[in-house]
């Protein structure tokens, strides 16, 4: 099986990797420690084209698939600007799927335009508190009332609900003690981010500072039920979750070439040009051992995450197994090199 990328998914890496090139070192350095979503940069994604690589080119996308999406956030994630850039466009690229698939015609031609331009910017809020990893078992509510829904709860952990302009939100329509199986009675909601109706508090938060973490109370937010409601869970979710997984994904293996290419090299180049004789020539040289470990280490992850490549006709399902096997290769040699770091 051939795992070689097409001329036009090459073009498509090169041209992602372009536009990095305008947001260098300086400019991830400057978000990480001071914080403020990246506006310009994505701007700079939306103005060519690139938001709505997945989306057909009837509504305004590039027509391209899940292969190209992944090349994509592979190509951020290695350029420098790490989890702090692709996380400022996942919701762009995965986030509308439902709608893509799903969506009356109307949806789609409303919905999806606004985004791909990068005039709208969208949050997915699904995670709550005191629910954990079991999504069933949510609380917010969604209350039909004649021709709208009014929706009332608590979410946590939203990505860039500060500067976000709309909501896609799941909500119990149907008590969970009313339903046969548990995956009936939820809806996803796409509506306006109303700030009269939804207050969003920033998490305190360690790393990935350029995207706002957050808790976010919604009392009372008005949906029209024909302009606002998708498919429930059957439907929805697990479409989600394969974008989620595949893009998660992408970024993980796109940090590890960051690490073979980028930190370990800078590294070495920092320890091979450096001036200070305080350690001495033996231990100098016990560094330059170190720093080669450190780079022979990610290249067999390098090595191992290109075999994990996957075509897109493969079942979701494997792709997701695979996609957990890079987690755990990147994870296994950060902590190799965690445990052989350089100390002065």
């Amino acid at each position: 099986m051939d795992f070689a990328l097409t001329d036009q998914q090459e073009a498509i890496r090169d041209a992602i990797a372009r536009i990095c090139e305008g947001f260098d070192d300086a400019y991830w350095l400057k978000k990480d420690r001071e914080g403020g979503f990246p506006h310009d940069f994505h701007k700079a994604l939306a103005d060519a084209g690139w938001l709505g690589i997945c989306v057909p080119q009837e509504y305004g996308g590039a027509g391209c698939g899940v292969t190209e999406a992944v090349i994509m956030m592979q190509t951020i994630a290695a350029s420098g600007a790490g989890l702090s850039g692709a996380s400022a466009l996942h919701m762009n690229i995965f986030g509308l799927n439902p709608v893509v698939v799903f969506g009356t015609e109307e949806q789609k031609r409303r919905m999806l335009p606004p985004l791909i331009a990068g005039q709208d910017k969208a949050c997915f809020a699904v995670t709550e508190p005191n629910v954990g990893l079991d999504t069933l078992k949510l609380k917010t509510k969604a209350v039909r009332a004649g021709g709208y829904y009014l929706l009332s709860g608590q979410k946590i952990w939203i990505s860039t609900a500060q500067v976000a302009s709309k909501m896609l939100i799941l909500a119990r329509t149907t008590p969970l003690d009313e339903v046969k199986q548990r995956t009936e009675g939820l809806s996803l909601f796409y509506t306006d981010l109303d700030r009269s109706k939804v207050e969003v508090r920033r998490i305190p938060k360690m790393g990935r500072k350029a995207v706002d973490s957050n808790a976010v109370f919604i009392d009372g937010l008005f949906v029209m039920w024909s302009t606002g409601v998708l498919h429930g869970y059957r439907h929805a979710i697990p479409a989600l979750g394969f974008w989620a997984s595949m893009l998660v994904g992408a970024t993980i293996s796109g940090l590890v070439n960051t690490g073979t290419h980028g930190a370990s090299e800078r590294g070495a180049d920092f320890v091979l040009t450096r001036t200070d004789q305080s350690l001495g020539m033996i231990g100098y040289v016990g560094v330059i051992v170190k720093v080669g470990k450190i780079l022979a280490n990610f290249s067999d992850v390098e090595r191992q995450v290109d075999e994990c490549r996957l075509p897109r006709t493969l079942p979701g399902g494997t792709i997701s197994i695979r996609l957990s096997e890079v987690w755990v290769i990147t994870n296994s040699t950060i902590s190799r090199n965690a445990q052989d770091k350089i100390q002065e």
